[in-house]
């Protein structure tokens, strides 16, 4: 993190102190705006059957639910994560695609109610990032549910947003980094273009996300964070500020014209064949066709690139089968606190199916599986004695993480060979894990060598590895040949046959988690062997596996 935002941090921890007081509330009073000079553009849609309950009381987020009476806005027993859903007002698009005057009244209420009752600053609910989702909310949401108030409605209202938007400009970063920095500097642009004579917001604001954009889009277009939801939710904040821009009349700068451009082609070379994006260090499958509509949004027409040095990922396409490959580090300290341990892992999918995944992450981020999804095991790739590559700081980052990572790749008559390498096992064991992966050009044909180099004198003798491929729940997984081999048949019934040398085959559990706050059972196949004496080139394991498409039954 920088110096910069290592200051403002430590401001506002002292702010934190402060902002509560009937002084500090003071100090946000200010001129009523007559009006909005602007209603930002707010596409994005809402979920109609999450607006009806929330119309007979019932707000439900990651899987927590409060109902009945009252709205509270700070429940007992509710997580933070649940809190700041409630408080950001997201969920007035909802209310907005059910439509009609109940809902624009409910709308109408709820946001009077919390004017009335959470104006004052509280540590969750005026955060930045949720501050600045809430004004944005406000704001997008205007012709819904604020055009038709009553002029003490709409004063309250403008009074409000003034404020809020007021103590957003004097804190960012305020505490928050990556993606919800950028989120939060959106809020800032967007109350300053809606609130007449606020251009010093715009200004600020559009310093800061220049700034924040050389900082988190890497050359490539990926996100600093590795993260492809989180890649989703920056894309979808530089499209709203410059749909807000140019509604406004206001130039859009060059700076966020090309993040646009570079992002739009990355988010579509993490994606599967089913239209949901691969699964990385805490990214979920997501929903196909709301990342078309962002993609439709950006409007930027590159091709998916094929190699993203910078970010680490590589895609090999071949007709149908799609397989990628994590040949990245981990994201730098102070944005890797949901980056996962799973250097080298594929994916692979053929067509519309899934087939090799990595277990995904849980969107709650929290509870026992917090830390078990960000594991080694939890991706398809090779694992020492059951040890992590990375270490995971548990409720953090990242500790001890690979220094030297390589990857090459080479095309010929639409062949693709990779090879990619990381030495996150150096400091533990004193090794290196090399995988190369070949895939024909009909996609039919994928074969992979795992291999592990004496590199150094470790601090432990490793005893043996395990190399797993994660299956997605909807494939059918057996042994077949004496176990020799694993058959893995996907639903349109499309055959796989697994075949391993150097390395017993088994089957065991796994569990899915890319889908949503949901657990689903899964199976892995597992390639398990022991290290033996050193080659001459220092190799102490090999072990060579092939899928290649079989014929549908029947």
């Amino acid at each position: 993190m920088s110096s910069a935002n290592s200051i403002h941090d430590l401001r506002h921890g002292v702010g934190k102190l402060l902002y509560g007081s009937s002084v500090y509330r003071y100090t946000l009073v200010g001129r009523t705006p007559p009006g909005l000079y602007l209603v930002p553009p707010d596409p994005w849609p809402g979920n109609a059957d999450r607006g009806a309950a929330i119309l007979k009381g019932e707000f439900s987020f990651f899987g927590e639910t409060v109902s009945g009476g009252q709205l509270v806005w700070r429940p007992v027993g509710m997580s933070d994560r649940w809190l700041a859903e409630l408080h950001s007002f997201d969920w007035l698009r909802d209310l907005r695609t059910v439509g009609g005057d109940a809902a624009r009244r409910r709308a109408r209420d709820l946001v009077a109610d919390w004017l009335h009752r959470q104006s004052n600053w509280h540590e969750i609910a005026w955060r930045p990032d949720i501050l600045a989702r809430r004004l944005f909310a406000w704001l997008g949401q205007h012709d819904f549910f604020c055009a038709s108030a009553d002029d003490q409605y709409r004063r309250a209202y403008l009074v409000g947003i003034a404020k809020q938007a007021k103590h957003l400009a004097r804190v960012l970063p305020g505490g928050v980094d990556g993606e919800p920095l950028i989120l939060a500097i959106k809020g800032l642009i967007v109350a300053g273009l809606a609130l007449p004579d606020r251009e010093a917001w715009v200004t600020q604001g559009l310093r800061k996300l220049e700034r924040q954009i050389e900082r988190q889009i890497l050359p490539d277009g990926g996100h600093v964070s590795r993260n492809p939801s989180a890649h989703i939710q920056v894309l979808r904040h530089l499209v709203d500020v410059r749909g807000a821009l140019l509604a406004a009349g206001q130039p859009v700068p060059q700076t966020l014209i090309s993040a646009i451009d570079r992002a739009a082609p990355f988010l579509r070379m993490l994606r599967h064949g089913d239209g949901g994006m691969a699964l990385y260090n805490g990214g979920r499958e997501e929903t196909g066709w709301l990342v078309d509509m962002l993609l439709a949004q950006a409007d930027a027409r590159g091709r998916p690139p094929m190699s993203a040095p910078h970010t680490g990922f590589e895609r090999l396409v071949a007709n149908r089968t799609v397989v990628l490959i994590d040949t990245g580090a981990p994201p730098p300290a102070g944005l890797d606190d949901q980056a996962h341990a799973g250097p080298l892992s594929l994916e692979l999918s053929v067509g519309k199916e899934r087939l090799i995944v990595n277990c995904g992450a849980r969107p709650t981020g929290h509870g026992p599986w917090a830390e078990v999804q960000r594991a080694t095991a939890a991706h398809s790739t090779l694992v020492v004695d059951d040890t992590n590559s990375v270490e995971i700081i548990p409720g953090d980052g990242i500790g001890r993480r690979p220094i030297d990572i390589k990857h090459s790749r080479e095309e010929s008559d639409g062949n693709v060979w990779l090879t990619a390498s990381h030495d996150g096992y150096a400091a533990g064991f004193g090794l290196r894990h090399t995988r190369r992966i070949y895939i024909n050009a009909s996609g039919d044909d994928i074969r992979g060598e795992d291999a592990l180099y004496r590199i150094s004198e470790g601090a432990a003798q490793a005893r043996g590895f395990a190399i797993r491929f994660h299956l997605h729940p909807a494939v059918d997984a057996s042994l077949v040949q004496n176990g020799a081999a694993v058959l893995l048949r996907l639903p349109s019934g499309a055959g796989w046959r697994l075949r391993t040398g150097g390395a017993a085959l088994s089957l065991a559990e796994s569990v899915y988690l890319g889908g949503g706050d949901e657990i689903r059972r899964a199976e892995q196949a597992v390639l398990s062997g022991v290290l033996g004496s050193p080659t001459p080139d220092n190799c102490v394991a090999t072990v060579k596996w092939a899928l290649k498409r079989i014929p549908k039954a029947g």
